[in-house]
């Protein structure tokens, strides 16, 4: 199913209920040559369509991003692709997905991730999920969402993305009440309990200016 994907973003999203019935998964679309990166990526697709959660994530058929897709699909899962016109020109959309919106660019593109899912899980990826995932929790902090942010840290991949977050915290520039917005975890049945039970924190629009 292919759709335009005009209309899907909203200024600001409600908070999420308590079930994740969708989550958007960033990664990349490279297959690095040691496996363990293409196998967690379809362990995260098969996981999630065994708990019977859909995957929203870039709609594009290889890589991290295909095998996430593939897997799902293959265990009977719902997954949800959101891909700029440009990439489709590239000949790099799936074409098997449940469904396949196709957007302007890549800011209607993350709109529409945060619009479509209750939650965001990053794996393994380079520039493009890094611009997702620190758009996530910008978000989150500025309080546009109150969805759980994940971080699955594949094969210790994002320790010092971890360790980068954590100095914000020690410097200042990360406020004491958004430094859990990250949740982290090595496996994804530890994330997913920890997303679940993951509580909105107050965010920067409610807060006044003798806070900031």
């Amino acid at each position: 199913m292919e759709a335009v994907g005009e209309g899907l973003a909203s200024t600001v999203k409600p908070p999420s209920a308590t079930t994740m019935k969708r989550l958007a998964i960033y990664c990349g679309s490279a297959t690095p040559a040691d496996p363990v990166y293409i196998e967690s990526a379809r362990d995260v697709g098969r996981t999630l369509a065994e708990r019977e959660i859909g995957v929203v994530y870039g709609g594009g058929r290889l890589g991290l991003m295909g095998a996430v897709a593939d897997a799902a699909l293959a265990a009977g899962g719902e997954v949800i692709g959101v891909i700029p016109q440009a990439l489709v020109d590239a000949e790099v959309a799936h074409r098997g997905l449940t469904e396949l919106h196709v957007v302007e660019g890549m800011h209607q593109r993350k709109a529409a991730f945060t619009d479509l899912a209750d939650g965001f899980v990053t794996i393994p990826g380079g520039t493009g999920t890094m611009d997702e995932l620190w758009e996530a929790l910008s978000w989150a902090q500025l309080g546009y969402h109150a969805d759980p942010v994940g971080l699955l840290n594949v094969a210790g991949y994002y320790d010092t993305l971890i360790a980068f977050w954590e100095k914000m915290g020690d410097v200042g520039f990360l406020r004491p009440q958004h430094r859990d917005l990250l949740v982290v975890d090595e496996t994804l049945g530890g994330l997913l309990d920890k997303m679940a039970a993951h509580r909105p924190t107050q965010p920067i629009v409610r807060m006044k200016a003798s806070d900031l």
